[in-house]
């Protein structure tokens, strides 16, 4: 990545390289204070191993967009954003009780391994797997205030903090109080909104303008921006998890269903369905971790019939253009709209 241009794979380089280096120590730190902590270790870095690094990009182009140059300090700064992701993908995972993850094990089933003969070992790593999920979120705020960057450039940032833990924690909570309850699209839009749209855009652009010393209209401008942007992109992911291939999705396609996610795709089902279709609708979803693969194909066939992911696509189409348009009125450094332009596209437009 030039000072000009984003290289979105020059960029993942940096940001992986440093991630690997600050959680690598971390790692060798707590294996040093017994070896039995290995397994956890090795989570702690597996956890932080795969990422377009998304999170990261957008607090580097918010710190852009502000007018700054490129900072080493900076980068590692906007590194922190993709530990709290890795926070809260394992805290997710263990919440719906998921198998796998980027293709490999989740963390509370990759842990069961260095339990094999302990009783309750089930139980045993679900709860270091939360552990580990604690450990990103305090290794997430120790690279952000030990990044480099001045003291009062921090002080800017760290309210922000405080809203993307306490957005991100609602998010998680709205969504376990209306699952299983009856589907609605509104209510599933507003479980994105705080789960993964302000966390995933938002929070980073605005961290990375606090930092860099944005003004208003900017700030509100990265809103405008950054809260449709990530609807859409959570809403790309919620259609590729049912209807993406596995191979390159890495995670279960029964997720969803089985746990009965409120998420905006079931409720446009719900919605279009009649009283026969509800019925059998609500007849697969009630099998829970039973529902195997013809049952889910049954619930995509239901989908398809009903239009439901073309209606997504229209929303998640909707939410590109009003970002778009967003940073359209803002003036922003030609390598920073360029770049945000791009983020756009690759947060949205992911293969099947």
């Amino acid at each position: 990545m030039t000072a000009d241009r984003y290289d979105p794979g020059a960029f993942k380089s940096r940001v992986d390289g440093a991630l690997r280096r600050f959680v690598g120590e971390e790692a060798d730190r707590l294996v040093a204070i017994d070896p039995e902590l290995a397994p956890v270790a090795e989570q702690v870095e597996a956890a932080v191993a795969e990422g377009k690094r998304l999170r990261a990009a957008f607090c580097y182009w918010g710190w852009r967009a502000a007018g700054q140059p490129d900072s080493d300090a900076l980068l590692l700064a906007a590194a922190s954003m993709e530990l709290i992701h890795a926070a809260a993908v394992v805290h997710d995972d263990l919440i719906d009780d998921s198998p796998l993850r980027h293709g490999r094990p989740t963390a509370h089933i990759a842990l069961r391994s260095g339990l094999r003969h302990r009783p309750r070992k089930v139980s045993a790593a679900r709860a270091l797997a939360m552990l580990v999920g604690d450990l990103l979120i305090s290794l997430a705020g120790q690279l952000f205030a030990g990044s480099g960057l001045p003291a009062a450039y921090l002080a800017r940032a760290r309210p922000l903090w405080s809203a993307l833990a306490r957005e991100l924690i609602a998010g998680e909570c709205l969504e376990i109080l209306r699952t299983g309850t009856a589907p609605d699209t509104e209510a599933s839009l507003k479980v994105i909104r705080y789960k993964t749209a302000k966390y995933t855009v938002e929070q980073p652009l605005l961290i990375g303008g606090a930092l860099a010393g944005a003004g208003e209209h900017l700030r509100a401008g990265f809103s405008a921006y950054g809260l449709p942007l990530g609807e859409a992109f959570q809403l790309r992911d919620d259609l590729l998890g049912l209807f993406g291939d596995p191979a390159r999705t890495g995670k279960a396609p029964q997720d969803d269903l089985r746990t009965a996610r409120p998420t905006a795709l079931l409720a446009e089902t719900w919605r279009a369905a009649d009283e026969s279709e509800r019925v059998e609708l609500r007849t697969l979803l009630a099998r829970g971790r039973s529902l195997d693969e013809a049952g889910v194909e049954s619930v995509r066939t239901l989908m398809t019939r009903l239009d439901a992911p073309g209606r997504i696509e229209h929303m998640i189409t909707a939410r590109v253009e009003e970002a778009t348009r967003a940073l359209d009125e803002v003036a922003v450094p030609r390598a920073a709209a360029a770049a945000l332009a791009a983020l756009a596209h690759s947060a949205t437009v992911r293969r099947f």
